[in-house]
């Protein structure tokens, strides 16, 4: 079974972000990118498929600009056989993610997505669900454990109340959270393998998907700053700042 992998470029999730000064954007010169965490736990969990025998290719696909192909070495480091970047330099939008992703799998045919629940630039939480409505395919969202089947998964979700688990038939789709598994560390050896290891490269176009944007961004702020804490020196007192303060 072929498992396909999206990852996504992000900011480097220890990376303080900053805000353009004209408030157009997030600025990005000379900051540290890197793979979205809960891709990089995604890559794990289909290399480990791999490795137990379940998988018999991991194919990572990346969309973005020519610098998105760093983010795709290092899941081939961490174990994937090949990726495919579509090169773009826009904005994708994640319904254009969602609809790429689908002509990649019209033309793969693999057995199982594994994706990242969100990314953490804009948590948007949505490719996956929108590539398992556009392909009519069973998912399961949040993943907190898997358990493989010759035709289906059996996939225990995080939700509010505690877990659900669901079962699905394959093909389907799967989203990643952070309990799911720990992503190793890529070997240098790996790290040069990957070197070797093929990336197709696509346009949007020569998948059939105008990754135009649908809305317009009008202003990016910073949240407010948050004001100092205050010690009290009893409940009582306590309970009349929170009165105070309209939280009770």
């Amino acid at each position: 079974m072929k498992v396909l992998v999206p990852v996504k470029r992000v900011i480097d999730y220890n990376v303080k972000v900053r805000v353009k000064a004209d408030q157009s954007g997030v600025d990005l010169a000379n900051v540290k990118m890197s793979m979205n965490p809960f891709d990089e736990i995604a890559v794990e969990e289909a290399v480990r498929l791999k490795e137990k025998g379940k998988a018999t290719e991991v194919v990572a696909v990346s969309i973005g600009p020519a610098q998105a192909g760093e983010t795709i070495r290092t899941a081939l480091a961490m174990g994937a056989d090949r990726g495919i970047l579509v090169k773009t330099d826009q904005t994708v939008e994640p319904l254009a993610v969602a609809k790429i992703l689908r002509a990649i799998v019209d033309e793969e045919k693999p057995g199982l997505v594994i994706t990242g629940k969100q990314a953490i630039d804009d948590d948007a939480n949505q490719v996956g669900q929108m590539l398992a409505a556009l392909l009519s395919w069973p998912q399961g969202t949040f993943a907190h454990s898997m358990e493989l089947g010759e035709a289906g998964a059996k996939i225990t979700r995080e939700i509010d109340g505690g877990l659900q688990t669901v079962e699905v038939k394959l093909p389907a789709v799967m989203t990643t959270d952070l309990r799911l598994n720990e992503p190793r560390y890529a070997s240098l050896p790996n790290i040069m393998k990957a070197k070797k290891k093929p990336i197709a490269e696509k346009s949007p176009a020569d998948l059939g998907v105008d990754v135009t944007p649908r809305f317009k961004v009008l202003k990016v702020s910073e949240p407010p700053k948050r004001g100092g804490g205050v010690k009290v020196a009893n409940v009582g007192e306590l309970l009349d700042k929170l009165k105070s303060a309209g939280v009770l």
